[in-house]
This record gives structure tokens, C-alpha cells and sequence, in this order.
């Protein structure tokens, strides 16, 4: 008896050391950066998708391809070892993992791998297609009604057939005539160059011309003496490129230009969208100032101008930046987006004359994300913010009757793919206290199947409590969401040094209620340390409507100071915030918010590090800079406000700024700049640059950087 006494004691002693164990690890600095998307990533369902137009899902699992019913288990249907038999037949490499692939027939997928383009018949399990490409290529667009593909090398653009045979639709000798690559910096949602027509008979194109484009030089340190790599950098009131459209016809191998002339040659074209015959294109003409933008329909055989559908003005921004989505069965119908109507971006449906037929949705919440259709195109599926800013639900929409039903009932973030009839959807979402959950459920809300209820990978790491709040704005009206990381070992009867980490930017939210609010596990391995972490998306930011965003025009930084000094307000008001201890980090937008806030606040604000910060808004790119504070002639006065050059002087506080040197986004001129202020002024400052970084610094590197960052506040703030 004393025997079982003792072993039952010795094994309540060991669960409860072990159980005290279970959540006192703490994060290296590697955890942190890699683990993020490693070994502390929810577990998840590779390449889940449905199986082309069926309603079978299917995902990779140990490189194999799975494939079920909604209410049955899956089962293999495709090996890697299928694959390799298949490629060792036709003399090609064989492959150590299954390649990422897209399904283009219920049976057939097609991949991209080291100049290679190839369709795989699943059910025969036979190799469909093989099209081999230039090494060299980039930008490639594989089309599948012509089995050609289109692609870039250098400034100049090519097709190649199934027949293997190169065929050069562009010949330019001047390298600032740059073709069927991404335009204007990638902004008003452009993320393509190449366009291929829906019948695979035409391929449009961007042509860039960059003769009035300033140059700014890099310098690459990795060679033997250095290199100085020039980049076309536009910058704010200076020369921008000429954007033209090129439609080029495979059969006559020829091309036709379209180069509206609606505000000059000084002018924006996106949101190309081919028609669904083919015999029209669609090009969404902004001026030079954002501030009007006209929706034009051209002939794509001679690019002749047709007609002007409709006009989009505002006195701050228009921001054209969705494709026009053609109806399949209705094909003079399309779907038309914008925040520039009612203020939140919503849905209309116009025909292809120009002619609103209805406004699909409205209300003070934002369409995120159009899914698509059901088979019949009566009904159409969405993700919106209207439960919360901070969540996103989907919805299906029947477009004749306006009745709309939520399909995602779960508080979170859902990522969600309907199947091709419309009949079920694959729901894939976490929240704050849910790494993530994968769901099959149907059109009507009845959850069939449970895929993945993932585990909490980090349950035995000491962590601090996450918490999203909101405070009011500056203008005491518009709430603003707020997260929160408390210091591990959390005693309400301390005080503990703050960072507030802030981008402030458009086209950005950093308070989402998804897995640790939206937060990075650098946020963890601070609070792991001792500190109180606080982020707040000020006005200014994204997914909160036009009247929100549009504040800062003119001013950039302003308005976006004064509501993080709420924020400021609110900490200073919790017991367990030391005042005399708050810092400031943030990186690109975020950098030149951090140096504005401890320039403008030095009382407040004793240690800041900012990163790839921008400094005057004279020096960065026309497509941002000047939609957000028009040029530096037509804003002066904002410009001067705005900029941190004159603020030197005024730096009490310790500031890092950390900087890619072959930075391309934010060059280095900004940071620089400052530090010879800084220097005129008699003022100390600290500086890190990263010699081999762009604008973000990645990977290992990452590693050193937030150690770096981690190391400031330790030393000046802790």
C-alpha cells in the first residue's frame, strides 16, 4: 500500500512540474522571425483547392494529391511518384516534391517549373503539354486556349507555341522602352504586364516609355571595386513614364497601340480587362493627379477608341483599382468597383454601354474580395467587413433580388472558396484564440465536414496576454482598433516600458481578429522580455472607407500623429505603464511615422528605431506620393510640414535607423539626408545599414535586424 502511495505521489508531483514546464519556454530571436511561418505555423492543408469544376476538394498531403467528396475521407489520386515516371519517359529532370500547380479541367493540372510549362492528365496519368521556354524569361503567362506562353527577357516581350518556336513581339534597342512588364510601380493595382486575350488569338500588353524618368544609382558592394546598378526612380512633381496598351494579333504578327489621350500623355491606364468575345478592351483612363479617371472601351483588332462608359472624380483621390469581372452567361454585363460612389467600396452592375443597371451592395462596411459566381450567375459571393473592420465573412448575393445570406458564422477571418456550381464552400479561418480551423460547408450554412482543427504550437510558450480594444480618434467620433501584447508573467502592480508599433499608411491594417490578433511573434519575444507592446490603426489606414483614409491628403503624417497621440492618452491612463519609458518602431511608412512622433513629441517618446523611413515626401515615387499629397508645387506648404528634415533639431531621444542600402522603394537619399541634419545640428543619432537589403530586410538577415532592433530598446529603454 505505502508502495502505490508513493508512485501515486511521485506522478502527481511530476504532472504538476511538467504542467508548470508546459508554458515557460521562451522564443529565441529565431523562433520569432522563422518560426512565424515554420514550426509555429497553424497547421494547415497545402494547395487546397477544389478539383477544377467539380465539387471534389482536393490538397497535398506527403506529395501526394488528395481528392474527396464534401461528406467523404479523401483518398490518394496522384503520386509524386506518378509524376517522376512521366518526366524520366519524356528525358526531363526527375523532381524531389510536388510542384505547386493550378487545375485547369477536373482532371488535368498544369505547372511551372525551370522554364518548363506542363499539363498533366491525372486520370490517364499522361503528360498532356510540355512548352519549354528561355531561361532567361520572366513575367510568364501561360495561355491554355493556344498552349503558348508569353514572357519578358530584358525590356522586350516573346510568345513561344507548342511547336518550341520563339517569336519575338517586340524588338526595342532603347532600354526605357520596357515591355509587358508591371507599370507605374505596381500601384493602382496593377500586378501584370501581360494580358492575353480570351480566345488566345491576341495578346495585349504595357509598353512603358521611361526617356523622362530620372535615374538614382545603387551601389552593389559584392563585386570586386562596386558597381552602381541605375534604377528609373520617378519621383513627386518630376518626369513619369509614358504608359501605352499594345495589342498584339498572333495570326497577322502584328501590333496596334492604344495611348489615350484623355489628360495628354501624363496619365494612368489600369483595371485592363479583356471582353469576353474578344473584340474589346476595357482600360480605366487616371490622370496624372488621381483626381479623374473615365472608364474606355476600344476595339482590340484596330485599338480605335469606342466610347467613355463613365467617370469617376474626387478633389483628393481616385484609386481605380479592380478589374472589370464579365458576366459568363449575361456577357454585356459586367461588375464594377469603388469607394468613390458612397464612400465604402461596394459592387454595381453596369452593361457594356455604360449603363448602371443596379447598385449590388451598400452600407458602411467594405467588399474585401469578389469569390465569383454560382454556375448560374444568380448569385454571387463576397468577403466583407460589415460584421466588424477587424473580421471578414462571407456572403452570397443574389443579384436579382438583393437578398443577401452570410455563410461564415464563426468570429474571425475567413478565407473562403465557393466550388464551381455554387453549392458548397471551403471556409478556412482563425481568430485571435483560434490558430485555425478548415471547414467544408454548404450554400445554405450547414458546416458537412471538419478538414483541420489546428493545434495551439505554441501552448507550452510563455506568452503574453493579446487583447484588441478600440479608443476614440482624435476627432473623439471614429473608433479606432487597438491590439495589445501584456508582458509575460503579467503583475498588474508593475510598470513596464512600452513599444508602440505603428505603420499608420494607406492600403494597410495591423488590428485584425485573427490567430494573435494579427500580431508577429517578434511582438511575443518582446513581452517575453518585459515589455508592454501596443499597436493602433490611426486613420489613415485601410479597409475603413474613403472618409477615413482620405483624411491625411495633403497631410501625410499629421492626422495619423494625432490619433496615435490617443493612443499615447490611453496608455498613460493603465496603472502598469511606466510614462517615463515609451519607444516607437515602425518600418518604410511606419519609419517616417516613428521620426515624426519623436521629433514632434520628445517628451513623450524616449526611444525610437524606424526603418526604411521616409523623410520628405519630395524624394519618394510620383504613383504614391502624389496621390496621397499632390506635388511639391501645387502642396508647399504640406510638403514643409510633412517633412522630417527640419525636424533634427528637435530629436531628444535615442533613435536607430536601420536602412537597405540598394533600397528601391524608399532610397536611400531619405535616410542620409537626415543623418547630415542630425549632423548640422549637433544632434546624436544611431545608424544601421543593412549593405545588401532592399526595402525589406529577408530572411537570415531578418534575424540580425530585429536583434538589432530588440538590442536598442534593452539598452535605452529597459
Amino acid at each position: 500500500m505505502k508502495r502505490v502511495f508513493l508512485l501515486t505521489y511521485l506522478l502527481i508531483i511530476c504532472a504538476l512540474f511538467t504542467a508548470a514546464d508546459a508554458q515557460t519556454k521562451k522564443l529565441s530571436m529565431e523562433d520569432a522571425i522563422l518560426g512565424q511561418w515554420g514550426k509555429f505555423y497553424p497547421e494547415n492543408l497545402s494547395q487546397l483547392s477544389w478539383k477544377g469544376e467539380s465539387n471534389l476538394i482536393s490538397y497535398v498531403s506527403n506529395n501526394d494529391i488528395m481528392a474527396a467528396e464534401p461528406d467523404e475521407e479523401a483518398k490518394v489520386i496522384f503520386t509524386l511518384s506518378d509524376l517522376n515516371v512521366m518526366l524520366k519517359s519524356a528525358g526531363d529532370k526527375e523532381l524531389s516534391r510536388l510542384p505547386r500547380f493550378s487545375w485547369i479541367s477536373n482532371d488535368v493540372i498544369q505547372y511551372y517549373n525551370q522554364g518548363n510549362f506542363i499539363q498533366i492528365d491525372l486520370l490517364n496519368k499522361k503528360l498532356v503539354s510540355q512548352l519549354k521556354i528561355s531561361n532567361k524569361a520572366e513575367n510568364a503567362e501561360f495561355c491554355a486556349v493556344n498552349s503558348s506562353v508569353a514572357y519578358t527577357i530584358e525590356n522586350n516581350l516573346y510568345i513561344s507555341g507548342a511547336d518550341g518556336n520563339e517569336v519575338a513581339v517586340t524588338s526595342d534597342q532603347d532600354k526605357n522602352l520596357v515591355n509587358g512588364q508591371i507599370v507605374s510601380r505596381s500601384e493602382y493595382g496593377i500586378s501584370d504586364g501581360i494580358f492575353w486575350g480570351p480566345k488566345g488569338k491576341c495578346l495585349a500588353f504595357y509598353r512603358k516609355d521611361e526617356s523622362n524618368v530620372t535615374t538614382f544609382p545603387l551601389l552593389d558592394i559584392t563585386t570586386r571595386v562596386g558597381d552602381l546598378k541605375e534604377i528609373k526612380y520617378p519621383m513627386a512633381g518630376m518626369g513619369s513614364e509614358t504608359v501605352s496598351l499594345g495589342i498584339y494579333n498572333l495570326k497577322e504578327k502584328s501590333t496596334v497601340w492604344i495611348q489615350p489621350d484623355d489628360f495628354g500623355t501624363d496619365q494612368y491606364l489600369t483595371n485592363i480587362t479583356w471582353g469576353p468575345d474578344g473584340k474589346f478592351i476595357y482600360i480605366q483612363v487616371l490622370n496624372r493627379s488621381s483626381d479623374h479617371a473615365k472608364l474606355n472601351k476600344y476595339e482590340a483588332v484596330t485599338g480605335k477608341f469606342v466610347k467613355t462608359l463613365f467617370e469617376e472624380k474626387d478633389d483628393r483621390w481616385v484609386e481605380p483599382s479592380h478589374e472589370l469581372i464579365f458576366l459568363k452567361n449575361n456577357t454585356n454585363q459586367f461588375i464594377y468597383q469603388t469607394n468613390n460612389r458612397d464612400g465604402f467600396n461596394h459592387a454595381y452592375l453596369y452593361d457594356t454601354d455604360g449603363k448602371l443597371i443596379k447598385q449590388l451592395t451598400s452600407g458602411d462596411w467594405e467588399i474585401t474580395e469578389i469569390l465569383g459566381f454560382d454556375k448560374s450567375e444568380k448569385n454571387m459571393f463576397f468577403v466583407s467587413t460589415e460584421v466588424s473592420p477587424i473580421e471578414r465573412h462571407a456572403y452570397k448575393l443574389n443579384l436579382k433580388t438583393g437578398k443577401r445570406i452570410r455563410l461564415t458564422t464563426e468570429e474571425g477571418t475567413h478565407a473562403v472558396k465557393p466550388s464551381a456550381d455554387g453549392k458548397f464552400i471551403i471556409d478556412n479561418y482563425s481568430s485571435l484564440n483560434v490558430p485555425r480551423k478548415i471547414q467544408v460547408a454548404d450554400t445554405k450554412g450547414k458546416v458537412i465536414k471538419e478538414l483541420v482543427n489546428a493545434e495551439n504550437e505554441l501552448a507550452d510558450y510563455n506568452l503574453g496576454e493579446i487583447s484588441l480594444g478600440t479608443i476614440k480618434s482624435a476627432d473623439e467620433k471614429t473608433d479606432l482598433y487597438y491590439r495589445m501584447v501584456k508582458p509575460a508573467d503579467f503583475d498588474p502592480n508593475k510598470k513596464y516600458p512600452v513599444v508602440v508599433y505603428v505603420y499608420g499608411g494607406p492600403h494597410a491594417q495591423l488590428v485584425t481578429d485573427n490567430w494573435l490578433g494579427g500580431s508577429r511573434l517578434w511582438e511575443q519575444y518582446m513581452a517575453q522580455n518585459g515589455y508592454l507592446i501596443y499597436v493602433l490603426d490611426n486613420r489613415g489606414s485601410a479597409n475603413r472607407g474613403k472618409e477615413f483614409e482620405a483624411i491625411i491628403h495633403r497631410q501625410c503624417g499629421q492626422p495619423e500623429m494625432a490619433d496615435q497621440m490617443k493612443g499615447v492618452e490611453f496608455l498613460k491612463s493603465l496603472p502598469y505603464v511606466d510614462v517615463d519609458r515609451i519607444g516607437v518602431h515602425g518600418w518604410s511608412y511606419g519609419g517616417f511615422m516613428t521620426i515624426s512622433l519623436i521629433t514632434n513629441h520628445p517628451d513623450v517618446f524616449k526611444v525610437a528605431v524606424a526603418g526604411g523611413p521616409v523623410i520628405d515626401w519630395k524624394w519618394y515615387e510620383v504613383m504614391y506620393g502624389e496621390r496621397y499629397m499632390d506635388t511639391p508645387e501645387e502642396n508647399p506648404e504640406g510638403y514643409a510640414m510633412t517633412s522630417l528634415l527640419a525636424k533634427a533639431k528637435d530629436l531628444k531621444g535615442k533613435l536607430l535607423i536601420c536602412q537597405g542600402a540598394i533600397d528601391n522603394t524608399v532610397l536611400w537619399q531619405h535616410s542620409l539626408n537626415f543623418i547630415r541634419e542630425c549632423i548640422k545640428n549637433n544632434v546624436q543619432v544611431d545608424y544601421f545599414p543593412y549593405p545588401c537589403a532592399e526595402h525589406n530586410v529577408r530572411g537570415r538577415d531578418r534575424i540580425h535586424l530585429k536583434q538589432k532592433v530588440s538590442n536598442y530598446f534593452d539598452d535605452y529603454l529597459k
